[in-house]
């Protein structure tokens, strides 16, 4: 998971941003496979057994979720792990 202050800043932000519409959230990626971190890198297979769904996710599962927080509205100061179970 992220740092602690970044969530309080988020929170923070949405309660400063909020009465002008501004919404602010923080999500928590998880292992994914990206060229800084393969999913067929050295240390990939044990870290993708530590996620519940025993794999690394993909950029789009990820920026599925950015993209619904860009247009969802009411959300604010949330956290949101897209993480395929890794800190449940």
């Amino acid at each position: 998971m992220t740092k602690p202050p970044l969530v309080d800043l988020t929170e923070a932000r949405a309660r400063e941003l909020g009465p002008r519409g501004i919404t602010a959230d923080v999500v928590h990626p998880g292992p994914v496979d990206a060229a800084m971190d393969p999913a067929d890198g050295p240390f990939a297979g044990a870290r993708a057994s530590l996620t519940a769904l025993g794999r690394f996710g993909r950029t789009d599962e990820v920026a599925a979720t950015i993209a619904h927080l860009a247009s969802a509205s009411f959300v604010t100061g949330a956290e949101f792990a897209v993480d395929g179970g890794h800190a449940a």
